[in-house]
């Protein structure tokens, strides 16, 4: 008896699994998953390092634009994934005073460059080869993400790839203050 009722719960348990919905949190469409943005309300961090081609680079010099700052990694499969909406979104809103630092996570430069051009990205890239940026945000988890606004204060924060439609729903906003 004890038998049966132990395959019964876990055949109610699989019939659910696959007849009810994916929690909304977690999806927009069955192709497109996406991390939920967390509100937050802190100071940009001080972080300096280099870019792509050796020249320093602060987060100081993008004051007065909304910038996306992302902390990736060339070997990410999530991070991959969201590269090609990142250009897009930036190639769409640049000129609204938009841009994203992605901080790649410890990779050679010469792997990153290689990553950037077959990704054909053109929004700052910088090297983190001490997991400076991960530090400096409490969070070593790839890929994460902040929105700072323009005042320098970090507005949302995201663990995991963010979809294009989380893009338009809270970054978009910003760029219309």
């Amino acid at each position: 008896p004890s038998l049966l009722i132990g395959v019964g719960l876990l055949l109610l348990g699989l019939a659910a699994f696959i007849v009810l919905p994916k929690p909304a949190a977690t999806t927009e469409s069955e192709d497109e998953i996406s991390a939920i943005p967390v509100a937050v309300e802190f100071p940009v961090p001080e972080l300096s390092m280099s870019d792509l081609q050796n020249n320093p680079v602060s987060l100081e010099d993008y004051r007065g634009m909304v910038v996306l700052v992302n902390n990736w990694a060339t070997w990410c499969p999530p991070c991959k994934a969201e590269m090609p909406t990142f250009e897009a979104f930036y190639q769409e809103h640049k000129e609204k005073g938009f841009t994203i630092v992605a901080i790649e996570a410890g990779q050679p430069q010469a792997e990153v460059a290689e990553f950037v051009n077959s990704y054909k990205l053109s929004f700052p890239i910088w090297l983190d080869p001490q997991s400076k940026a991960l530090d400096t945000f409490r969070n070593q988890r790839l890929p994460s993400s902040y929105l700072v606004d323009r005042d320098g204060t970090v507005r949302l924060t995201w663990i995991g790839a963010i979809s294009r439609q989380m893009m338009d729903e809270y970054i978009t906003p910003y760029l219309e203050e």
